[in-house]
């Protein structure tokens, strides 16, 4: 399989995953025309993409599915209350529903959601797996029984790091929304991103993207320096740490 974050921020998140013949998306809340452009660059066929993979319901996940999905007649997979909760596309009969411990197969690949938690109707990360595992897990509250079975099974992981926890406790959010990020439904820190990898991750973990970092809150050295200096402990744990960025997508990871 190959990996690339196209894009992960508060304004557009989006992973795909290639398996030989067959191509999946992880969310799609950047442009029809910017995961194009981005895919042409990493001289990927986006006519193989046959399924994106919703997490849930928030704009910065599911902007693009409508345009995308329509122009290559791609089905949508997403749960019963993320697909009540908003508008995925005009053609509905793209539309299917999963449960959130629903395995699919696409190809040699097969994709399978869980729950988390987050304050969405009814959100889900997803693995892949076709001999080895990626797991995407950004929009997290905390690290759940489900999140972290996921993390000790990836030889890839996508795992949120959206906040340094002094800038957003010092900085200008109100209160509500400080309070949201920090609670179980809010996001994950780079603090505690970086305790589930070294809590959960096993020996065969040889790459981590941080994703869905906070503009506001966060940098990008924060979030590798506090995650690597907590890893750094196990001396069995040695993946390659990158960063999955709003305005940059990834080059590919071969898994």
């Amino acid at each position: 399989m190959k990996f690339s974050a196209l894009s992960s921020g508060s304004k557009g998140n989006c992973f795909y995953v290639n398996d030989k013949e067959s191509s999946i998306l992880v969310d799609c809340g950047i442009s029809c025309s910017r995961v194009l452009s981005s895919l042409a660059e990493l001289k990927e066929d986006a006519g193989r993409i046959k399924g994106i993979f919703v997490t849930h319901e928030h704009t910065d996940h599911i902007s693009g599915v409508d345009v995308l999905a329509r122009k290559f007649n791609i089905p949508v997979f997403a749960t019963k209350g993320t697909i009540k909760n908003s508008f995925l596309c005009s053609n509905k009969e793209l539309v299917n529903e999963i449960k959130e411990d629903e395995t699919l197969k696409i190809g040699d690949m097969e994709i399978s959601a869980f729950s988390k938690s987050h304050d969405a109707a009814s959100p889900v990360s997803f693995n892949i797996k076709n001999g080895k595992q990626i797991s995407i897990i950004t929009d997290i509250g905390y690290a759940s029984k489900e999140v972290c079975e996921n993390v000790s099974d990836s030889d890839l992981l996508v795992i949120e790091a959206n906040h340094d926890i002094n800038m957003l406790e010092n900085g200008f959010y109100p209160q509500f929304l400080k309070k949201r990020i920090l609670s179980d439904r809010g996001h994950l820190s780079n603090l505690h991103s970086g305790l589930c990898v070294l809590e959960h991750g096993r020996r065969k973990l040889r790459n981590v993207v941080l994703a869905h970092l906070s503009e506001n809150n966060n940098t990008p050295e924060l979030a590798l320096s506090c995650f690597k200096n907590l890893i750094r402990e196990r001396k069995d744990l040695k993946p390659r740490v990158l960063l999955s960025l709003k305005d940059k997508y990834n080059q590919l990871i071969d898994i």
